[in-house]
């Protein structure tokens, strides 16, 4: 039903939408002592670009700060269970205009959707510590929702989806160790939705970076974490009965609805919901595909968290490979991203 194609979205992001750490290790890592050479020249760096903000206080101190600017390009992929509460519906066809109605007697059984997203990622450090970002992308997104009453019947939704955000990121230092705190907000417009879709993501990373012996200027990064998903609740949209549910399948639907209808005792008949439920059978019967169904719902993501491991090989100062995957919990990711940084 129309609803997956809002849950389509969340996740697009999505993310799409996603959270994406910038270089933040790399702006707390030191050079080991097998590298002193390579750190007492940046002790030695004058660095008079105006970005980042005590850039030539941290080559003084001998840190390794990424170059101030980047290009970042992300794949992510995601799928995970999604929850609506809240159902409403409505028809418009030639003879009715019904208007958004709830319907309480309407359960759900499992939902989920999958998506995958291409998305660009300018970004700035204004500190060494402190990075900010856009993200612009597009992506598809696949829902199944799943009807268990008063009829069973599962509903799957394909659609494109468009993404903007901006973001933030801190990271430092802890010994041995780097740690980011990464959060963006991204709007993201499906096309059955009527409005876009605010998704908040919240990302935790705890790290190591390995310096290559003979080429300070590359390593490799490990962490692990933690990301949150936040979408805001509210969707509404409308959609064509024959692009919610097959042809071949609205008859036989049609009639469930129908004997549903009849089997309510005389009081709830003259009710607005089973009236509505009644008027949409009447249009599966006739196999109306033109009919318009209006929908709203709360939805969300069925968990908030879910756990991480990536890895970045830095080639150089300006180019960067990156992969993360979510492994644990309900959400499922991947994230394949190349990143390229420049000096202002």
């Amino acid at each position: 039903m129309i609803i997956q194609k809002y849950k389509v979205l969340q996740f697009s992001i999505l993310f799409m939408l996603i959270p994406l750490l910038g270089n933040a290790q790399y702006a707390s890592t030191t050079i080991m002592s097998k590298h002193e050479a390579y750190k007492d020249s940046l002790k030695n760096v004058t660095y008079d670009y105006k970005f980042p903000v005590w850039g030539q206080k941290s080559y003084e101190k001998g840190f390794d700060i990424p170059y101030p600017a980047g290009i970042m390009g992300n794949y992510f992929w995601t799928k995970q269970g999604i929850v609506i509460d809240n159902f409403q519906l409505g028809l418009k066809t030639d003879e009715k205009d019904i208007p958004l109605t709830p319907v309480d007697f309407i359960s759900f059984g499992d939902n989920s959707n999958s998506s995958y997203s291409l998305n660009v990622r300018p970004d700035l450090w204004i500190f060494p510590f402190l990075n900010v970002y856009g993200i612009f992308g597009w992506g598809k997104s696949h829902t199944e929702v799943n009807l268990t009453a008063p009829v069973e019947f599962t509903s799957i939704v394909d659609q494109s989806i468009s993404t903007a955000g901006i973001g933030i990121m801190g990271a430092g230092g802890l010994g041995p160790v780097w740690i980011s705190v990464d959060a963006n907000w991204t709007w993201n417009k499906p096309e059955l939705l009527d409005k876009p879709v605010m998704v908040n993501v919240l990302g935790l990373r705890l790290g190591h970076t390995f310096v290559f012996k003979h080429k300070p200027e590359s390593n490799l990064a490990l962490w692990v974490g933690g990301m949150r998903v936040k979408m805001s609740s509210e969707s509404s949209g409308e959609i064509k009965l024959g692009d919610a549910i097959p042809v071949e399948q609205m008859n036989g639907k049609g009639q469930e609805l129908l004997d549903f209808y009849e089997s309510l005792p005389p009081q709830d008949k003259i009710k607005p919901k089973y009236l509505l439920m009644k008027a949409i059978g009447e249009r599966l019967v006739v196999a109306d595909g033109e009919a318009i169904i209006r929908y709203g719902m709360d939805k969300q993501v069925k968990q908030l968290w879910n756990g991480l491991i990536g890895l970045q090989y830095q080639i150089n100062k300006r180019w960067m490979l990156r992969s993360e995957a979510g492994l644990i919990g309900n959400r499922k990711s991947y994230l394949l991203s190349v990143n390229y940084r420049f000096l202002l």
